[in-house]
This record gives C-alpha cells, structure tokens and sequence, in this order.
C-alpha cells in the first residue's frame, strides 16, 4: 500500500433522531481497509433527499451515530496493493453504492448497482461488521469498483452531485434510448429533475419539464427546456397523449387523489414511465388499472443509481458538454441547515457541502 498521512475519520453525525438536523462531529470507524480499497480525504459532498429521509426515519430505523452523504468527491490518500487505475493524489467520486458481491449475474454484466448483496455508501453494514458512514466527514474507504475519476474539466462542486442525482437520472435516459428524435419529459423540478432536463438536452431529445405552478417555468427554460408544462391546468395533458417516448418522474411524494393515469396516456407507443424518486416507506405510488398501461403498451418501470459504466459515461458527457448543475455551496457545518432547506422545498437546486473539519486542498 502507498505510505500516506494518516486519515482521521469524523463526521457531521446524527445521534438523536428527535433531533435529526443537529449534526455534531463524531468519530467513526471506516471501512477495513483491504487490497482492492481506495481511501480519499473528502473535499465536497452534495445533499441528497436520501439523506433526508435516511435522518427523519422515513425510510426505517438507522444506525447511531450516523453520517450521511453520498455524493462525495476528493482526493486519494491511500490505494490497495491490488487497485490499477487509481493513485493517490487523483480526483475522485464516491456515489450511493460502496460494495457489491461482484461476482454474480448482475455484477457480471456491469449491472452491480442491482446486485442484490450491494452495500450502501451509509447506514448499511459490511459483512465483517464496520457500518458504513457517509460523506458529511472527512474521509471514506471504498472498493475501487465504487470511486471514479473526475474528470479535469469537471469542478469538484459541480461534479459531486451528479455522483447519486446526476447518475439516478442519466441510467434510465442513457438505457431507454434517449437522443436525436427522442422526446422525453421530466416530471418534477428539483435536484434529479433539473439534473434529467440537463443530461436529456445534452443528449441530444427535445425536453418536456413538468412542474406545479410557474414558479420554475424560467429556470427551467434555461436549463434547456424545450417546453415547461403546468400539471395545476385541467387537462394538461390531453394535447400530449401518445406524445413521449420516456417520461421520468422524479416526484418522491404524490399528493392524495393524484393519478399517474395522465401520465401514462402521454406516453408513445411502448414509451416508458421510469420512476426515480423515493417516498417515505408509507407513500406508495398511486394505483394503476391494466387499461392504464394496455392502450399504447407503455411500461412502468424504476431505475437505481448506476453502475460504475453509467457513471463514467455520465462524467464524460458532463465534461464535454460544460454541463454545470444549479447548486447552493455551504460549508459543511451548515449541514443541518441545508437538510432544513431541501425538507421545506427552499433549495434550487442542490445543495453543495465544502468539508471544513479538517480541509483538504482541492
């Protein structure tokens, strides 16, 4: 292994979850470090709405002290004897995901965002025991299938959200075929929707944005789309049935008595309805008859993260095409304030975390 200062571990933890936004450094035991790890001093992690719901409870109990964060970038301190293509002193992403079985199926087919014995990047536990912890802090270990190479064009602000809502959204567009001739529309205007109306554009599709009221329609305009949809007019979409070939929703809570039946109807000929967004456990989609789906053969399907292939791919396009997302930086002191902001909807459109324990040059 490469000799390096040693790294401290120590985060912006949760350890009451009646108090969930009031973060306080903690130290914590990182991963054991093996051969295939890579180590890296945290500079940027982006806030993501599974943090959110991580902290609140929404999605089950966690495990205390907790750090969030998996939208992380820095720069390596320390690679395993077996790791090829990373050294220390690279630029690097950590995403959602830092561990998989790697030698099943899906893992076999660059599918390892699938498999079913993947370890989350926080809250989530290794087999010999070590939870994981995440990217408000100072450092994390992950298997180098899970760190990626920034690329130089990329700023580090820039490129850390796209390592979870970037790539949550590019997988599905990039899988479904979305480029020249395509139409896609995106429902839902925050942190992975700004981010679908970005990479569909840069794709190459004409972009359809579906929001609630006006309040975005000229952010979104100039993020690239071609047209901006307000889903509060009655019948929004009788003019657009059988119009898109993907519509991505990005909505993670559905008010009571709205249908995705409209939505469905807008979709093309075998066109696809991929859901992205997370409700809390107890905020199911809402239900579906057979005609919703048998009139045009759509399909309704999900999509999780990305593989390691999607994320460079995405990382690529980002940087060959300039592509900059709307974010809000903070130091990452003010975590607590900015999970406070993305809860009461005031974050346009993500929020960006400088790590400031301990700073590690960019």
């Amino acid at each position: 292994m490469s000799a390096q200062k040693e790294l401290e571990f120590k985060g912006y933890a949760m350890t009451d979850p009646s108090a969930w936004s009031n973060l306080t450094v903690t130290p914590f035991q990182p991963k054991n470090f093996g051969p295939e790890d890579v180590e890296v001093a945290i500079t940027h992690c982006g806030v993501c709405g599974s943090d959110l719901h991580t902290l609140t409870g929404g999605w089950g109990q966690s495990h205390l002290p907790l750090v969030v964060g998996h939208e992380i970038v820095g720069r390596v301190t320390r690679v395993g004897e077996k790791v090829k293509d990373i050294k220390p002193g690279d630029r690097v992403g950590v995403g959602a995901q830092v561990g998989s079985c790697l030698n099943c199926r899906a893992c076999n087919d660059n599918y390892e965002n699938y498999c079913p014995k993947m370890i989350h990047t926080y809250n989530h536990e290794y087999p010999d025991g070590v939870i994981t912890q995440g990217g408000y802090s100072t450092g994390i270990r992950a298997h180098e299938r899970f760190v990626f190479p920034i690329p130089d064009k990329l700023e580090s602000r820039y490129a850390a959200s796209m390592l979870c809502a970037g790539v949550t959204v590019f997988s599905p567009l990039k899988a479904y075929g979305c480029g020249p001739g395509k139409k896609i529309g995106v429902i839902g205007i925050g942190g992975l929707g700004h981010y679908a109306v970005l990479f569909a554009k840069a794709m190459g599709a004409e972009v359809w944005a579906f929001t609630r009221g006006t309040a975005k329609a000229e952010d979104v305009k100039k993020m690239g789309a071609d047209h901006v949809v307000d889903t509060t007019v009655d019948g929004y979409w009788k003019d657009l049935e059988m119009t898109f070939d993907i519509l991505i929703s990005t909505v993670d809570h559905f008010p009571p008595g709205v249908s995705i039946r409209e939505f469905l109807s807008m979709l093309y000929v075998h066109g696809k309805f991929i859901s992205v967004g997370l409700p809390d456990v107890d905020q199911p989609l809402p239900a579906i008859h057979p005609f919703d789906v048998t009139m045009n053969g759509s399909l309704l399907g999900g999509s999780h993260i990305g593989s390691k292939e999607d994320m460079m791919e995405m990382l690529k396009l980002a940087a060959d095409k300039d592509i900059k997302p709307w974010i809000q930086e903070l130091p990452m002191k003010e975590a607590g304030k900015a999970l406070e902001g993305l809860k009461a909807g005031k974050v346009r459109y993500r929020y960006v975390l400088k790590q400031d324990i301990t700073p590690v040059e960019e």
